[in-house]
């Protein structure tokens, strides 16, 4: 979906050279047909609104049925047209749509990111069951935000997770991918291997390896298989392939004419299908940014195994717990062109520590009767909220740290005092577990 409307302000920018974008007021909102017996309701897995805290105990748990248009609302940071400017842009899972579970959860999730000073642009990839805080409501697969409160709680949900200031959203449909991208006449893309898709609406197909241009429903049904070996990961880079074979695909020479000759129907046409907050003025802006920055200069990523821990949420649902610190790290390498965008948690690692004020247990598991006894007034020393002292549940050749929610800088506190080794870190998520970590101490 990111490739929707990273070429939608590239096909803005045609319209801007072309002279026939003649409209000059805000965007009109329009709505897109709903499936019969269209009912509301929250689907599978979302958290149910908090009786305290940012939300009122009031808070229907239904949430109004959404119109897709291109209304601009209010810009959640307003941007100036010289700092990098960030859009969150989603596709809505299609499942939900059909089954007529009012606002959809997000199937996908892509930051981009433009920096008009360096001509450089990052792309990177949130997988949906990214396990996360969502304000006001608790923690929840980050998908799920889309469908309680719209994209404007989203919005809130990544900029906790990144760390980055985001501008825009654009919440894109699958009709408006496919219409988009047959506008374009297909997309150019190299399948790296066989691989079997299932478009929405015709049966199951087998692409063949090699260069070859695929219509809207195909290239979208190439976009979202996850049927390969990694799963949502795979999935998130070729949807990158297709965002770049897009980009290529529009920029290419002989397309420009082409593309101006069909804005009117291209824009009636996404406009269907896309949610935004961007004005007219928003869009030109950014159409001509994004169209000046070379190929070369685009970076992508994905929040992958590199970046999380597998683990189950307390209704049994498969979850990614993020390392926050590993994110950000990646983050800056896709975003920032020196330097981090903005600074990690203060201090070093026992400064970072101590501001999580995790709870840790120290159970000895070594064949040394005193050493969790030590261990525990070594920590406290330095601070530690140590909630626990006893013995383990057996014999620990070398130590072991249990999470059971994530506190990324004890985690690293501890691994880097103790020595823990990687294959010796476990997670086991449990939020009611009377302590958030347990340092397990072996032999070794």
């Amino acid at each position: 979906m990111g490739g929707v409307a990273f070429s939608l302000l590239l096909g803005l920018a045609a319209f801007v050279l072309a002279r026939q974008f003649g409209y000059s007021r805000a965007l009109t909102a329009l709505t897109t047909p709903r499936p019969p017996g269209f009912t509301p309701q929250f689907p599978t897995g979302t958290p149910s609104p908090p009786s305290t805290g940012e939300m009122p105990a009031s808070t229907p748990t239904q949430p109004p049925v959404p119109s897709l248009s291109l209304t601009p609302t209010p810009t959640l940071i307003p941007w100036d047209g010289k700092e990098r400017v960030t859009v969150l842009v989603m596709g809505l899972d299609y499942r939900d749509w059909i089954a007529g579970q009012g606002r959809s959860r997000s199937d996908t999730m892509m930051l981009l990111s433009l920096d008009p000073v360096t001509k450089t642009a990052g792309m990177l990839s949130v997988p949906r069951d990214l396990w996360v805080n969502i304000p006001g409501y608790g923690h929840g697969k980050i998908n799920t935000a889309h469908a309680i409160g719209g994209p404007t709680l989203a919005v809130k949900t990544v900029e906790l997770v990144i760390g980055v200031p985001i501008h825009y959203y654009a919440v894109i449909d699958f009709q408006a991918f496919i219409a988009f991208i047959d506008e374009l006449g297909g997309v150019k893309l190299d399948i790296p291997y066989e691989i079997e898709v299932d478009p929405l609406f015709d049966e199951n197909k087998v692409l063949k390896p090699g260069v070859q241009t695929l219509p809207g429903d195909l290239a979208l049904a190439y976009a979202r298989n996850r049927s390969t070996g990694n799963g949502d990961f795979d999935r998130a880079r070729r949807q990158q392939q297709v965002v770049l074979a897009i980009r290529d695909r529009i920029l290419d020479f002989n397309l420009l004419p082409v593309l101006v000759k069909k804005a009117p129907t291209l824009y009636r046409q996404l406009a269907d299908g896309i949610t935004t907050n961007m004005s007219l003025d928003d869009m030109i802006r950014l159409a001509v940014l994004a169209a000046s920055i070379p190929r070369e200069n685009i970076r992508s990523g994905v929040i992958d195994t590199n970046y999380v821990a597998f683990g189950w949420s307390p209704d049994n649902l498969s979850i990614l717990v993020p390392y926050p610190d590993r994110i950000r790290v990646l983050r800056d390498e896709i975003f920032a062109t020196s330097g981090s965008l903005s600074p990690l948690t203060p201090g070093d690692d026992r400064e970072r520590m101590l501001q999580e004020a995790a709870r840790i247990a120290v159970l000895n598991g070594s064949s040394d009767p005193g050493k969790a006894e030590r261990v525990a007034a070594e920590l406290r020393a330095e601070g530690a909220q140590v909630v626990e002292v006893g013995a383990a549940d057996g014999y620990y050749t070398a130590s072991v740290l249990l999470m059971h929610v994530g506190r990324p800088y004890t985690l690293r506190y501890l691994v880097q005092r103790y020595g823990v080794q990687p294959h010796n870190l476990r997670f086991e998520y449990d939020p009611s577990a009377p302590y958030d970590l347990a340092l397990i101490l072996g032999d070794q």
